[in-house]
């Protein structure tokens, strides 16, 4: 969503990279791109105005002038001032003390209320929660029925004694909304359940009968919080919406619904700013599992192509499965070779953490290869997993015995050309000499000697070692020159250089040796 500010924002900041002090004109032609790419954005014309004051007044201030890269303090100035106005801090929900945390869903028609109560609810069950939903959307016609397809397929009970509405011809709603919300907190109470999720109706706008009929719902069932769901990709009216909802429910937090979309994404950083009120959580696809909590710094960093690597690792954690993990460290460190089977499992496991576009677009710089991950097929893993599916256990554990017509039986048993399959065992065959390469040589290629992953890395290295530097002729400097080397024996490990890093001993590392998906290696600038 926020790609077109993105863009203009790392375009503004490259214009300053090199400069050793900023004038005054450096600053207000900084300040009014960053004005213009906000406004682009549909940000608020209030919020523009108080932010780049802010950042204009901080960039001519000491903190700027007075450090040692002033471009990159701008960009930490604009960090900090984007956090701010999306809220500041990570807000979580607040659990009731005693009897069930209830929580009402309030928000436009069409905003996504419905299906967001489903992925909040299995968000919450996945934190250990026993969350039920109650439909009190007897308006909308066969709302009830898609809150029970939703609770459903999240695993999660529905409150729903009233059909509700089953056609646009009825003018009335079948039943009472605030005696359902007020019976499902009862029946939640009764069964146990810790967290009350209270879909409300919506409206194509903001009329006084809804809003009247939320207030009332509110004062029944007395909230601990009340969500205001918007529509991410409304633009402006979003700043309008949420004040008429905040004046008529008086909401305690925002979740942004659509987030995945390609509009220019102002609403997520006016609605927080404009009402004081933080943005909680955020739906980013259509999916269940698509829903994430709100993390201030987080946004911010993406926006400014920074990267979001702490939520990449969380979304690793909660799909990677440990065991996996452990029997793959394990059959590394016993130096046993590297397989199609293993490397079928590890595609799985990427493939559990979503999307690959998604999840590449989290790391630093991304915005740089935007072009090419939006051409990249997702199901390029499909096919390369059909392609290993189609072979024996035996060609799986022994692909050397792969011969042409193996291959052209793999080829017709995966629906794809014989080429597609060369392709793979090419890259698998490079995939397992780096391994092996990893586990005989003591580490990662390039790093030779690390401890924990065996003791073969000196001898393997010795070849390449470079040669013995000559003794000077200068006897003084000689001297100096054998008694630093004790000097560096004595002691030992500890001393070697801490300015190694990867490539320096094993060549330039080539993301063709990996066993990535085609055309991964033209994304992370390996062989063309």
């Amino acid at each position: 969503m926020f790609n077109s500010l993105s863009d203009r924002l790392t375009a503004t900041f490259k214009n300053l990279r090199g400069k050793g002090r900023l004038t005054e004109a450096d600053v207000d032609a900084t300040v009014r791109e960053i004005r213009r790419a906000l406004l682009d954005a549909d940000v608020a014309v209030s919020v523009v105005r108080e932010f780049t004051g802010r950042v204009r007044e901080r960039a001519l201030g000491a903190e700027v002038s007075g450090a040692l890269n002033p471009s990159q303090q701008i960009v930490k100035i604009v960090n900090e001032e984007l956090v701010e106005i999306l809220g500041g801090e990570t807000r979580r929900i607040r659990l009731a003390k005693t009897g069930p945390t209830v929580i009402m869903l309030a928000g436009l028609q069409g905003a996504g209320k419905t299906t967001l109560a489903g992925k909040l609810s299995k968000w919450l069950k996945a934190q250990g929660h026993s969350p039920m939903l109650v439909a009190c959307d007897l308006q909308r016609p066969n709302a009830v029925t898609q809150l029970q397809v939703v609770g459903q397929r999240a695993g999660v009970p529905v409150f729903a004694p009233h059909p509700g509405a089953t056609s646009t011809e009825l003018e009335h709603p079948i039943g009472d909304p605030v005696a359902v919300a007020r019976a499902g907190v009862e029946e939640a109470r009764r069964t146990l359940h810790d967290v009350v999720i209270v879909d409300t109706a919506g409206r194509t706008g903001v009329d006084a009968e809804m809003m009247e009929q939320a207030r009332q719902i509110r004062r029944a069932i007395v909230p601990n919080e009340v969500l205001f769901v918007v529509d991410a990709m409304i633009g402006q009216d979003a700043v309008n919406t949420a004040m008429a909802f905040d004046e008529g429910v008086n909401f305690t937090g925002i979740v942004l619904s659509k987030l995945d979309g390609d509009a220019r994404g102002g609403a997520a950083l006016s609605v927080a700013s404009v009402t004081g009120k933080p943005v909680m959580f955020a739906s980013t696809g259509e999916g269940l599992d698509d829903f994430e909590l709100f993390h201030p710094d987080r946004m911010a960093s993406r926006i400014l192509d920074l990267g979001d690597v702490l939520t990449l690792i969380e979304q690793a954690e909660k799909s990677w499965d440990k065991d996996e993990a452990a029997r793959m460290a394990k059959k590394f460190a016993d130096q046993e070779d590297f397989t199609l089977d293993d490397f079928l499992s590890q595609m799985q496991q990427i493939r559990n953490m979503g999307s690959m576009k998604k999840m590449l677009m989290m790391m630093p710089g991304a915005q740089n290869i935007r072009q090419q991950l939006e051409q990249f097929d997702e199901r390029e893993i499909d096919r390369v997993e059909a392609i290993v599916r189609s072979m024996t256990p035996h060609e799986r554990v022994a692909p050397k015995i792969i011969n042409g017509s193996r291959r052209a039986r793999i080829a017709r048993g995966s629906g794809v050309h014989v080429s597609e399959v060369n392709g793979l065992l090419e890259r698998f065959a490079q995939a397992q000499k780096m391994m092996k390469k990893m586990a005989a040589g003591g580490g990662m290629p390039g790093m030779p000697g690390m401890p924990g992953m065996g003791g073969g890395g000196a001898r393997k290295g010795a070849k390449n070692a470079p040669k013995k530097k000559a003794r000077s002729g200068n006897p003084a400097k000689a001297a100096q020159e054998l008694k630093d080397a004790q000097a560096r024996r004595a002691a030992g490990p500890a001393a070697l250089p801490t300015g190694a890093a990867f490539g320096q001993q094993g060549g330039d590392f080539d993301p063709s040796q990996l066993n990535l998906p085609k055309g991964f290696d033209k994304f992370l600038g390996g062989s063309k």
